[in-house]
């Protein structure tokens, strides 16, 4: 049985002002996707050219945070919100919800598409192999925190979290969801979209997969003590807003192939 190291979240601390290695770790993902960014800029089929990268990250930082924040309230903390509704904007005490800022970067891409001309689509295609560094950034940053920790178990690796309302060995799911969501999802949508597939393509195989793999990891996951589960014993939040995801990108790959073939 394992024990979490009991990370100090604080990475900097200069008098009043602390920097939290949560913040660190979204600002490591900003970071080095706007690098790999510049990379596909590159590419004679880049939608976008290497200056326009800055914007880019602009637009997708807004839509990360403002997204993410009213869809935690939203989805799963509205109760809170209706009761203290200024709890909206203290974000300091945590609460970000990737459905939502999915939600938020859709409509920050729809907006600098139009911006610059460009669809949609040539835009999430272009930006999709880049979400997850920030996705398994932000995941490394919930393993510090020792939050969002899973369900218990008995196997060798189950770990003990400080945090958590027991003492029992649980599922690492911060670290499961860093292998899928971050590891494994980026290596395959930078290998899919490292030449051109139809329009499309790379959008529906990342919400196909990443709808995939929440789904799967939810099953260890120990869900949102103010929500439970949602139905059958299992089902829980994040795997009704994943299912969706999963749906809408077979069918977008569908009819990417289909379109391009015709």
């Amino acid at each position: 049985m394992l024990r979490h190291p009991q990370f100090d979240p604080v990475a900097i601390s200069l008098g009043p002002l602390k920097v939290h290695w949560y913040g660190l770790t979204y600002l490591v993902g900003f970071i080095v996707g706007w690098w790999l960014g510049r990379i596909r800029a590159r590419k004679p089929w880049s939608p976008i050219n290497e200056q326009q990268m800055g914007d880019v990250l602009f637009y997708i930082a807004i839509g990360v945070i403002l997204g993410g924040r009213f869809g935690y309230v939203l989805f799963y903390n509205f109760d809170r919100f209706l009761v203290d509704p200024l709890w909206l904007l203290r974000v300091w005490e945590g609460g970000m919800s990737f459905h939502g800022g999915l939600l938020g970067v859709m409509l920050a891409m729809w907006w600098f598409g139009r911006k610059v001309g460009r669809s949609f689509f040539e835009i999430a295609d272009f930006i999709a192999p880049l979400v997850p560094v920030g996705l398994g950034a932000g995941r490394i940053g919930n393993f510090i925190n020792g939050e969002l920790w899973g369900r218990a178990t008995d196997l060798p690796w189950g770990m003990v979290f400080p945090q958590a309302p027991d003492d029992l060995a649980r599922h690492p799911s911060q670290l499961y969801q860093f292998a899928l969501e971050g590891v494994v999802l980026f290596a395959a949508l930078w290998w899919f979209s490292s030449r051109p597939r139809p329009k499309m393509a790379v959008s529906g195989l990342f919400l196909a997969l990443y709808g995939s793999f929440r789904f799967l990891v939810e099953f260890v996951r120990q869900p949102d003590p103010q929500l439970g589960y949602l139905a059958f014993d299992w089902l829980t939040m994040g795997q009704l807003l994943s299912l969706p995801m999963i749906v809408a990108g077979l069918a977008l790959m569908f009819f990417a192939y289909r379109r391009d073939a015709a």
